[in-house]
């Protein structure tokens, strides 16, 4: 007998996190899950993604995707114990997903109906469990459905029918599973989850506990996350060499590197002041003799970043990539990575005199104080991309801006002050003052340079954190503190994240 192919007969199960390119086969297995209840929009899982990967999982056998789960970080006793699901999920889009959080909140799991009888949503959970061990979680919380509660809703109450699945005398599809899987009771929840029918709108709020748990005093008494931010408002004057250009920029990141500061803060375009040894009249042509510095640019703000222990948004430089002249923004972390923004929307003085090309995309950055966005001078005008920053969990914006007048500069305060009020940011804006009288359209600067934080009690009067004289050489040095932003998005005065209306509106991230 010849020897028997054993490869035809293997389907391989495997758990695996979800990607990009399975949300179209994960809202089609809703649709088949749930008939009659919303399926996710691809809105919805895109915002998961990007925002906490790890806790959005798959079951895939023989390369179909036969089931899935979505959870998200929280610290539960933040949240009102009759929550519903919009409540704990941001309705949905898990922008309120916090990474210090401690304990997993499991927000959907399905399995796809002709593959229940394998264990799929066992292996899901004990997935979900690996990962509250492995991040060291205090246990996983579940709102989960009773589907078949509608059977027996007019002869008992939601919390007989739950005594009597928990007696075994019902069975119920997802609460005999989950008591199976040692989840236990922890309370009912009316309205949880409006468009269930069959469960009649209640949800039982279960738990399990991680016994590997280890206590962090850091996660139940943090009352503070204080970042330290130094903004150089940077004089334009006549200079003979790039090292005299660096001897200055070393001076201020010495200074904020004193203060203790976890990030110094350049303008846009400060290195145009180059342009006043190049002598070239012509600002297409010197533009492009600046491009020539780009190495030096970025070697010198990398070594600085490393040798003062301080990160440094390099305010913006000209830079030549595919014979296209983009205006970057370069983030030089104090470990020595180096991250980058591109200009997305360009002006007309911009176009016109330097040829400058468009970015295309919108970035946020780990670092050590969080994540953070850099959004350059006029791109801070269109609200939109603030709205994708806070939505891909940006906590401070950077914005690094040239203006040569007072009418240019408030253009840029204001959109700056709004954006932190409209998203609960901080907004930061570093800007050139001075002048230089031999350079073609660069010669006049105007600049106020600021810290802003939203408005409301907790956070600066006026919500200016500390702001700079009118177009004086300076620096200002302020704190921000996550801690308090991360509190007030869930409880301030007013929540402009939480109450959103996306049901009437919505922005939609093309990239």
């Amino acid at each position: 007998m010849s020897k028997i192919d054993l490869s035809k007969f293997e389907k391989r199960m495997i758990i695996r996190n979800i990607e990009m390119k399975d949300i179209d086969d994960i809202i089609a297995l809703q649709h088949l899950c749930f008939p009659g209840m919303e399926p996710w929009k691809r809105e919805h899982l895109e915002s998961h993604l990007n925002m906490f990967p790890d806790g959005q999982l798959c079951a895939e056998y023989d390369g179909q995707i036969i089931g899935s789960c979505s959870s998200l970080l929280i610290n539960f006793d933040e949240y009102d114990d009759r929550h519903t699901w919009d409540d704990i999920t941001d309705e949905g889009y898990i922008t309120n997903h916090n990474p210090d959080g401690y304990n997993l909140y499991g927000i959907e799991v399905m399995v796809h109906p002709e593959y229940r009888r394998m264990k799929v949503g066992h292996r899901l959970y004990e997935a979900r469990k690996d990962l509250a061990r492995r991040l060291n979680l205090k246990s996983i919380i579940i709102g989960g459905r009773i589907p078949f509660y509608h059977k027996y809703a007019d002869e008992m109450s939601p919390r007989e029918y739950v005594r009597h699945v928990m007696r075994h005398k019902i069975y119920d599809p997802v609460l005999s599973f989950q008591l199976l899987n040692e989840f236990t009771l922890m309370r009912i929840n009316p309205g949880y989850l409006p468009d269930d029918v069959a469960s009649n709108k209640y949800a039982t709020l279960m738990e399990w506990n991680n016994v590997e748990y280890i206590p962090q005093t850091k996660r139940h008494f943090k009352t503070s996350f204080p970042v330290r931010i130094c903004v150089v408002q940077y004089m334009m004057k006549s200079i003979n060499s790039f090292d005299e250009f660096a001897n200055q920029v070393e001076y201020y990141t010495d200074v904020a590197s004193d203060a203790g500061a976890d990030f110094a803060v350049f303008p846009e375009i400060f290195t145009t002041q180059l342009m006043s040894f190049l002598h070239e009249k012509v600002p297409s042509k010197a533009v492009q003799r600046l491009t020539e510095f780009t190495e030096q640019y970025i070697q010198l703000f990398t070594d600085l970043a490393v040798k003062y222990n301080v990160n440094i948004i390099g305010g913006s430089h000209f830079v030549e990539e595919d014979e296209k002249v983009f205006n970057i923004a370069y983030l030089f972390r104090r470990d020595g990575t180096i991250e980058k923004q591109y200009k997305i929307h360009i002006t007309p003085n911009e176009r016109k005199w330097w040829g400058i090309s468009r970015g295309e995309s919108v970035r946020v950055f780990d670092t050590d104080c969080g994540k953070i966005a850099i959004q350059i001078c006029y791109d801070i005008e269109f609200p939109e991309l603030a709205r994708i920053a806070t939505e891909k969990g940006a906590n401070i914006i950077f914005c690094p801006f040239n203006t040569e007048d007072r009418q240019g500069y408030l253009r840029v305060r204001y959109c700056a002050q709004a954006r932190a009020v409209e998203n609960q940011i901080y907004t930061v804006i570093a800007g050139t003052c001075g002048n230089l009288s031999q350079v073609e359209n660069m010669d006049i600067q105007y600049a106020q340079s600021a810290i802003f934080a939203p408005s409301d009690f907790e956070f600066a009067r006026d919500g200016i954190v500390g702001e700079c004289n009118p177009n004086i050489e300076m620096v200002i040095i302020g704190d921000v503190d996550l801690e308090i932003l991360r509190r007030q998005r869930q409880s301030g005065t007013v929540r402009q994240l939480k109450d959103r209306r996306r049901d009437v509106y919505e922005i939609k991230y093309k990239k």
